[in-house]
Order: structure tokens, then C-alpha cells, then sequence
């Protein structure tokens, strides 16, 4: 192989690539319509500053740029007959069609480098991650590069350049959408046959399965998660040597295709082609199997944590772990990738685990002995709806785990997309390895966390999915409120105190004053349980009674306000405020969630000095992207204690509503929530959790030393609802919440074993689009400005409406005293002018109620129009600087070329 003879060819394709205006036109096209796809519509509504947009739609890109360039490879050569001369030259076929690969590699590259402009834009917009972006960008050259070689391919089939720009993209497709052959195969045979055949219906699946590992898209996906893999390496470098050869084969094939052995020629080629494709789909299973990739995500994504390898090293020898996995060998697409992490990650465990670690993988099929042990594990299918041709099913799946060692055992039903794989395993892993768990109590309050008997509806309440998740990790039992607590729990979950009865609550009080850690989540206005369960609802009856005989329920303490809870803790709580949050970071909730549904983000872009709704400088919150709450109330410290706040909600959209403005008493119904209470938005940070650490008192004389007390208290019940943990599981409309890892972390870190908080928190930085969202909050906050001044001025007018009233009932009473009117007449004026007040008065209300919503709904109208200007500023500058340094060279290529052709003209000659 001579260098200098592919560098000649390879000079001799890219310059007259670029010799003409339809290369840049090309470059130009390619970068323009990336940035078209990298920047939709979707892009601004997900704000997260990244490529995925473009990733899932590269390989259609590729689809135009691929045929495009490679079309006039051979075709050209061929149509214009100087294919002849050059492989008459004294060069080998090799040395030849690797320069003009190299020349079309080299044409696709300075592409790919132009839309680098999307990175640019990229970092405009926000902070991406670098090595990401290059992981992303090495994904892109390499499918580019395999398709290329198909691409020429094409062009050596035939003289035109459009029959070959036609065959290119077909042949391209065909590694493109190979994971689609199966449902295609379906849809064209009936269903007798495949199920009949045999073995059709297994290869059809598992070739359903594993069709990822052989489709460009699936391969790419890995890099542009920041995966780059041994298995998609050689994919990508397989796919290119196999189009290669073909192309190698096809222009020797002038050597023999007119002689005596040319049908023999012709069968043996065929043969060793097909041996070398199924060589490179082997070897690719085979590394995608053995694994082996390097992790380009700034987080770590694809590693095992710290964590994980220190607790498998610290496995003792007479304790070996057994890991069971029961899983489905058909899964649906959502679960193909939650399958494969789970495989890796197994096959980690046992690799880094040795003798200590023993994994078993079994396969299982509906209603098959697999099944049957692992339904006996505690191990149940989960339902899952797929479409399948527009056909809507339900699945079952099996995706659990069984961790034991001894007599200990952690079971995992199963995983869902938002399961963190790799916690879940460590985690279960930690417990059933250590020889004592540690022990949680959960107080037995109205909410009943732990289940039971209801006697109001006679049937079993479940037991809520906190109590399940805590048992993977801890020994959970329950507390009974009416006797003293026992001694040996390292932490209390006590959820609604305020419903204690008064001898309930003496015996909270002594357990919390004494200093064991307790963490209290109360509400002030429960959303899932409703207004019912507020601390100012009476407790409901116990027993429920009988033939509508109810019996008489107890007081609750305090009357509900838990002030001797709240002032043994050091600070102060107001049962009756709950907040409110005008600003919503999810445009697309905006119309269909109150304003009562309280985001905390983990940066206020709202706020000028940035501050973040979580506190980054706790264990416990530092590292937390997003929470809700509900109705959420607000917590004082009394300058007693140490006070940390957790949680806080935004400057200057949020507010607070007392009790009687969010609720109301309908007929037939009790007490309900308001649709659309009034709000008024203060400029103040509202504490919605703290951490409490009391400072004790030294022993004096006689009396004994007084610990301290030691708590989190969390103003909102709802944050344990058995909803956000199917939301954490589920991630519903793309909702990626940390309401259960805010809760799981405050157990660990009052317990003791923070082992787990850093590996929950182990997921890809929201790296969102900071340039729109400062843009745009200063719109967001000019809207809570225009809706306070909206509902001053309408509560300004009734106000001045009430006084108008109260003075026309004065001047009458006034008229009673002077005896100008007897009694009974002036009471009747004074009923019927305040009837007629009253109606002039509500209907007045019910007319500023509709100015004000109108005047709302124009001000969010104008600032929805003013926020899609800001994307659409954006999205100009994106599209339009994309092409900028492509056609700027263009134009100077262009000048260089007509001032060299000018240059060897006589002067006499030129115009």
C-alpha cells in the first residue's frame, strides 16, 4: 500500500468535491436542516441544553447527506469513461478505493465540523455537557462513516448519479430500520404460519430484542447517551468493512466477469460476503455481550459509583450474596434498555463480586416453571400497554430481582424507567450483607401509613408504598400512638401528628424530647386525603358506627394546631397558611395545574441572586433537581435551636392563603378546595422543610442533663404519597420529581447510614437553557406583578363596596336614634337595604371576579406571546448561524478561484 498514491486520489476527489458551488450547496442543506431538528419546537418545550433532538432524528439526516456525496464516487467515473484510465494507472484497486473513501470521509467530516455551529448555539444557550457533546459527535462521524461505504456501494451499481443518490438511501436504510424487520415480517405473513414454523416466532422475537444491537440507530444511541462502546465500535468499523470489501469486489470484478469461471467467480464471492456479514453481526453480539465501554458523561452515568465497589469488596467470606434476576426475554421498547443496564450491571456485580457474588439470570416465559419460581419469590409480572401495528395490548414483564445471603433477603419486583438500576441493586445489596439492619418506626396516625382494618369502609387498607420501599433497606414496624414508644429505633416517621389525640400527643412529646430522631411530615391542607384530614377538619370517628349510628370522635391536640409539638421543636407553625406558587417551570402545566402545585427547583432563575429552592449545602437536598408539593405550609424557626431550611419556595411568586380562602362548604359534599382561590404573591422565601437540631441542657443539681431534640419537619403530607413514588418509577410525562429521594434521604441521614445519598443522586446533571429562562422570568415576573395589582384592585373595590353598605346602615341606625322612625320600620329599612347591598355587592364581586380573571388572561396571553418571541429569537439565531461559516468559505473558495483563473489571462483579454 502506497501512501502518495492514495493521497493523489484522495487530493484528486476532494478537490473537485469542492471545485463546483453544489459541495458547499450540500454543506450548506446538511447544517441547515441539523439545525432544524436540533432546535424544534420540542427543543424549547423540553429546556434542556442538549442534542437528543437531532439524535433521534440523525440517521433520516444521514439518509439525504450520505447518498449526496457518494453518488458521483463511481458513477461519474463510469458515465464520463474515465474509469478506464484510472485503473489503468499504476495503482491497485485498494490503494484506489481507499483514497476515494478517504476523499468521501474527508467531504462528510468537514460537514459534520461545520455543524459544530450546534454546539456553539448549544453553549449560548447553556452549560452542555463538553464530553457528552464529543461523545455525541464521535457517534455521528462513525454511522456516518459506515454509511458512506454503503453509499459507494451504490455508485459503483451504476453510470447515473441520481439511480445511484436512489440506491444510497435505500441500501442505507437497510441497517438503518433492520429492528423494524420483525413487526414487518408479522404484518406480511399470518400469524398461523410464524407460530406455526418452527422456530420462527423465537427468531422473530429475539430478533425483535436484540435488533438495537445491529441498527445505526441503536448503536448511535449509545454515544449520544455518552456511551461509547467496544460493541458499537466495532459495529460501526464491521458495517464499513463489509461495504468496503463489496465495493472491492465489485471493482475487480472487471478482472474475471467475462471469462470461462465467472459463474463460479460469482458464487464464491457471494459466499464469502455472506460469511463475512455474519462474522461482524457475530463479533458484534459477542462485545456487546462481554461489554466493555468508557463512560464520556461528566456525571459518571455508566460506572459503578464508589459505593457500589466498596460494599461488594466488603462482602464477608461467610456471608456470599445469591442474586436472582427473573426477566422477560420479549420486553417492550420502553423496556429494552432498562433489560440491557440491568444484564450490564449484573454482570459487574459478579465480575468485581468473585467468590462472594454468585448471579443467576433466568429467562421467563408467561405461565412456564420460570414464571411459577418467581412468582414464589414475590417476583409479579408488571403490566405494561405496547401498540404493535396500532394493535393496544397489555404485557406482562417480568423484571425483578431477589438479593439474599443467609437468612436475609431484599426482593425488587421490579424496575420501571425512572428505577435507578444501579441504587436499587447496591442498596438491596448493602442490606442483606450486613449482619443487623437498622430499625425504623412508623407512627400508627389517621393516615394508617402501615394499613389495617378501616371500620368506616370495612375493608383493608394497603399499606402505603413508603412502608414498602423502606423495607428494602430497614426493619420497619409500627408504632402505636397510645403507649410509650419503644427505645430501640434509630428513626420515627410520624406523618399528620396533628391528628393525635391529647394523651397521643404526651407520649410523641416525651419521645421527641428526649432526643431521638423523628421525622414529621404535617400538613396544613392535605391534597390526596382532602380537606377531611386538615388539622382544622375534627378527627374522624374511629369505630365508624353502625346503621348511621357514628360515635362521637375525640378532640385532637391543641385542636389540631400541634402547638406543643411545634414549640418543643423551636418553631412556629400556622396550621391555617398554606403557599402558593404563581410561576410554574412547566409551561405545558401551566393552564392545568393550580397554582397550589409548588415546583422547587434546584436554581430560582426567578430570583436575581439565582438562589436555589433546595438547599445545595446539605447532605440531604444537595444535588436534587426538582420536587413538588401540594398545599404546601410554611415553617418559622423561634431563634431556639439550629434551624436548616431544606426546602424553600421562590422569591416574589409565591404567597400564602389562609384556610377559608382555599376552601369552601359545598351541600351534600362538607368542606371542598376552591378551583381558583385569590392569590397575592409576596416578595419573601417561604420554609417548607427544615432540619431541627435542638442545642440540650447540661445536668443541673438533681435534674438530669436534657438532650436535645433532633427532627426534620416537612409542612407537607403529600410529599409521601404513594402517587410520587409511581411517579419517581414512571417518570408520567416526562416529570423527573426527587420527592422520594428527598424523603429516603432524610430517614438515612437521621439514621446514620448516608452510604445511599450520593448514589441516589447519581443521574444526569438538568443542564436547562439559562439564557431563555432569565429572558423569560423577567415576563413571569412582570405577569405576578400585573395579577397582584389585579387582585389588589378588585379586593380595593369591594372593600370600598363593604364600606358603602356600613355607612348606609349607620345614617339609618342614626335616623333610629334621632326617633325619627319607629323600631320595626327602621329594622325593615335596614333588612331591606342590606339585602339590596348585598345583591348590588355580590353581583359587583362576580363582575370584578370576570374583569380580574380577564385582565389575568390577557397579561399570561401577552406573556406567552412574549415568551415564544424569545424561542423564536432564539431559534432565528440558531438556524441562521448554522450556515454562516459554511458559506463564508464558500465565497472566499469562490474569489481565491477567479483570482487564480485571472491571474494567467493577459490583460488585454480580460473584460
Amino acid at each position: 500500500m502506497r501512501l502518495h498514491v492514495i493521497s493523489a486520489v484522495f487530493g484528486r476527489n476532494v478537490s473537485s468535491y469542492f471545485s463546483g458551488v453544489l459541495g458547499y450547496l450540500f454543506i450548506i442543506v446538511f447544517v441547515v436542516a441539523g439545525a432544524f431538528l436540533a432546535f424544534n419546537e420540542q427543543f424549547f418545550t423540553d429546556n434542556m441544553c442538549n442534542l437528543d433532538q437531532l439524535s433521534s432524528h440523525f440517521p433520516l439526516l444521514l439518509l439525504f447527506i450520505v447518498p449526496a456525496i457518494t453518488m458521483t464516487t463511481w458513477a461519474d467515473e463510469r458515465k464520463l469513461g474515465t474509469d478506464e484510465l484510472l485503473f489503468t494507472l499504476p495503482a491497485s484497486d485498494f490503494e484506489i478505493l481507499l483514497g476515494k473513501y478517504l476523499a468521501v470521509l474527508m467531504v462528510y467530516t468537514v460537514a459534520l465540523g461545520f455543524s459544530l455551529s450546534h454546539a456553539v448555539v448549544l453553549q449560548w444557550l447553556g452549560s452542555p455537557d463538553p464530553w457528552l457533546l464529543a461523545s455525541t459527535y464521535l457517534g455521528y462521524w462513525m454511522s456516518g462513516a459506515a454509511l458512506l461505504a454503503a453509499g459507494m456501494f451504490a455508485s459503483v451499481l451504476t453510470s447515473s448519479a441520481t439511480v445511484a443518490f436512489v440506491l444510497g438511501a435505500v441500501i442505507c436504510a437497510v441497517p438503518m430500520f433492520i429492528e423494524e424487520v420483525p413487526g414487518l415480517f408479522r404484518g406480511l405473513i399470518p400469524g398461523v404460519i410464524v407460530r406455526n414454523v418452527a422456530g420462527l416466532d423465537d427468531a422473530l422475537n429475539n430478533l425483535a430484542q436484540r435488533g438495537d444491537q445491529f441498527s445505526i440507530g441503536g448503536r448511535l444511541g449509545e454515544f449520544t447517551r455518552g456511551e461509547i462502546s467496544l460493541g458499537g465500535i466495532f459495529y460501526f468499523v464491521g458495517l464499513t468493512t463489509f461495504f468496503l470489501y463489496l465495493n472491492a469486489v465489485m471493482i475487480a470484478r472487471r478482472h474475471w466477469a467475462g471469462g470461462k469461471n465467472a459463474a463460479s467467480m460469482s458464487g464464491q464471492f457471494v459466499i464469502r460476503t455472506l460469511c463475512l456479514g455474519v462474522s461482524i453481526l457475530c463479533g458484534a453480539y459477542v462485545f456487546s455481550t462481554v461489554g466493555g465501554s468508557m463512560d464520556s458523561t461528566a456525571e459518571g452515568l455508566h460506572t459503578l459509583s464508589r459505593t457500589t465497589t466498596d460494599i461488594l469488596k466488603e462482602i464477608p467470606d461467610d456471608k456470599p450474596v445469591t442474586i436472582q434476576a427473573f426477566l422477560s426475554k420479549d420486553v417492550p421498547a420502553d423496556y429494552v434498555r432498562i433489560r440491557k443496564e440491568l444484564i450490564d450491571r449484573l454482570y459487574a456485580f459478579d465480575r468485581l463480586g468473585g467468590k462472594n457474588v454468585q448471579v443467576r439470570i433466568v429467562d421467563v416465559e408467561p405461565f412456564s416453571p420460570e414464571a411459577e419460581e418467581a412468582d414464589g419469590l414475590g417476583i409479579n409480572p408488571q403490566q405494561v400497554q405496547t401498540e404493535d401495528n396500532g394493535r393496544i395490548s397489555v404485557e406482562d414483564v417480568y423484571s425483578g430481582v431477589v438479593i439474599s445471603s443467609g437468612f436475609d433477603s431484599v426482593t425488587i419486583p421490579g424496575f420501571s424507567p425512572g428505577t435507578p438500576i444501579e441504587y436499587e441493586l447496591t442498596r438491596s445489596l448493602g442490606t442483606v450483607s450486613t449482619e443487623d439492619r437498622r430499625k425504623i418506626g412508623i407512627l400508627n396516625t389517621d393516615v394508617h401509613p402501615v394499613g389495617g382494618f378501616d371500620m368506616q369502609s370495612f375493608q383493608n387498607r394497603p399499606e402505603w408504598e413508603l412502608v414498602q420501599e423502606l423495607r428494602k433497606q430497614y426493619e420497619v414496624t409500627e408504632v402505636a400512638p397510645d403507649s410509650a414508644y419503644p427505645e430501640d429505633l434509630d428513626v420515627l416517621i410520624a406523618i399528620l401528628p396533628s391528628s393525635l389525640t391529647p394523651p397521643q400527643m404526651e407520649n410523641l412529646l416525651d419521645y421527641v424530647g428526649a432526643g431521638h430522631p423523628v421525622l414529621i411530615f404535617d400538613d396544613p391542607a392535605p391534597y390526596f386525603g382532602g380537606p377531611q384530614l386538615a388539622p382544622l377538619s375534627p378527627k374522624p370517628s374511629p369505630q365508624g358506627g353502625m346503621m348511621g349510628m357514628r360515635q362521637q370522635s375525640e378532640p385532637k391536640a391543641d385542636g389540631g394546631r400541634a402547638t406543643s409539638l411545634t414549640e418543643l421543636l423551636g418553631i412556629r407553625w400556622n396550621v391555617e397558611q398554606s403557599l402558593f406558587d404563581l410561576s410554574n417551570p412547566h409551561p405545558r402545566f401551566q393552564d392545568f395545574w393550580p397554582a397550589e402545585f409548588v415546583f422547587l427547583t434546584q436554581r430560582d432563575v426567578s430570583s436575581n441572586d439565582n438562589e436555589s429552592c433546595l438547599n445545595q449545602d446539605n447532605v440531604i437536598t444537595s444535588g436534587l433537581q426538582e420536587l413538588i408539593a401540594f398545599y404546601p405550609g410554611e415553617i418559622k424557626s423561634l431563634g431556639e435551636v439550629d434551624f436548616t431550611p431544606l426546602l424553600t419556595s421562590r422569591q416574589r411568586s409565591t404567597g400564602i392563603n389562609m384556610w377559608e380562602d382555599i376552601t369552601q362548604e359545598m351541600p351534600f359534599f362538607g368542606r371542598q378546595y376552591r378551583q381558583n382561590p385569590r392569590r397575592k404573591a409576596d416578595d419573601k422565601t417561604h420554609v417548607i422543610a427544615a432540619l431541627i437540631e435542638g442545642k440540650g441542657q447540661p445536668a443541673k443539681g438533681d435534674e438530669p442533663a436534657k438532650p436535645g431534640v433532633k427532627a426534620i419537619f416537612v409542612a407537607d403530607m403529600d410529599m409521601v404519597h404513594d402517587l410520587m413514588f409511581r411517579l419517581w418509577r414512571e417518570q408520567f410525562m416526562d416529570l423527573k420529581l426527587d420527592n422520594v429521594l428527598f424523603v429516603l434521604n432524610c430517614v438515612d441521614y437521621l439514621a446514620g447510614d448516608e452510604r445511599y445519598i450520593e448514589l441516589r443522586k447519581r443521574r444526569a446533571m438538568h443542564r436547562s437553557l439559562t439564557r431563555i429562562e432569565k429572558q423569560t422570568s423577567q415576563y413571569d415576573r412582570r405577569r405576578s406583578d400585573e395579577m397582584r395589582k389585579a387582585e389588589e384592585e378588585a379586593d380595593k373595590s369591594l372593600e370600598e363596596a363593604k364600606a358603602r353598605l356600613e355607612t348606609k346602615i349607620a345614617d339609618l341606625r342614626k335616623e333610629l336614634e334621632q326617633g325619627n322612625v319607629d323600631a320595626g320600620t327602621m329594622q325593615m329599612r335596614i333588612q331591606n337595604a342590606t339585602e339590596a347591598e348585598n345583591r348590588k355587592l355580590a353581583q359587583q364581586e362576580q363582575e370584578l371576579e370576570r374583569e380580574k380573571n380577564e385582565q389575568i388572561r390577557k397579561v399570561r396571553m401577552e406573556t406567552e406571546q412574549q415568551v415564544r418571541a424569545i424561542e423564536n429569537n432564539a431559534w432565528k439565531i440558531a438556524v441562521g448561524l448554522s450556515p454562516l461559516p459554511a458559506i463564508i468559505l464558500g465565497i472566499a473558495v469562490l474569489l481565491w478561484k477567479l483570482i487564480n483563473e485571472r491571474q494567467g489571462i493577459a490583460s488585454d483579454r480580460q473584460r
